[in-house]
Formats: C-alpha cells, sequence, structure tokens
C-alpha cells in the first residue's frame, strides 16, 4: 500500500522543483534584459558577467540553505570536504 506521507512530500518536492524552475527562468529573462540595457546584451563579456553573476547566487543561497538545514538539525545537501 501507498504510504500517504510519502506522496505529499514527493508532491511537495516536485512543486518545488517546479516553482525554482519558474522562478530561475524569470530571472534569467530580468538578468538578459538587464544587460541588454547595459549594452552588453549578447556580448562575450556580457555572457560571462551573466554566468559569473548566477554562479556567485547560487553559491550564496546554497551556503545559505546549508547553514539553515545545520541550524534546524537537518542535513545539508552537500558537504566540504574540509569539514569532514
Amino acid at each position: 500500500m501507498t504510504n500517504p506521507r510519502a506522496m505529499v512530500q514527493t508532491m511537495i518536492s516536485l512543486a518545488s522543483a517546479s516553482l525554482g524552475l519558474v522562478a530561475a527562468l524569470a530571472w534569467n529573462e530580468a538578468i538578459k534584459a538587464t544587460l541588454a540595457k547595459l549594452g552588453l546584451g549578447e556580448e562575450l563579456a556580457g555572457l560571462y558577467a551573466y554566468a559569473i553573476s548566477a554562479t556567485v547566487v547560487a553559491v550564496v543561497v546554497l551556503v545559505m540553505l546549508g547553514r539553515l538545514a545545520a541550524k534546524i538539525g537537518g542535513d545539508a545537501a552537500f558537504e566540504r570536504e574540509a569539514e569532514g
């Protein structure tokens, strides 16, 4: 028989991933439009600036989520090797 709790957790995970994708695509378009306004839209420098800024934001968010998970007693999705 199916576990209702597992089913709800799966639905929450799928909904979270879906909404995260929608938000990421929205930010993608906003950042592209901003770079275009700054005159860096399709230039190589603009593409690199976008890639670097997206990477920095992703790392900061993941570190913050990892710290939050540690505070509430959960496990972070990743651990640094040096902390082993």
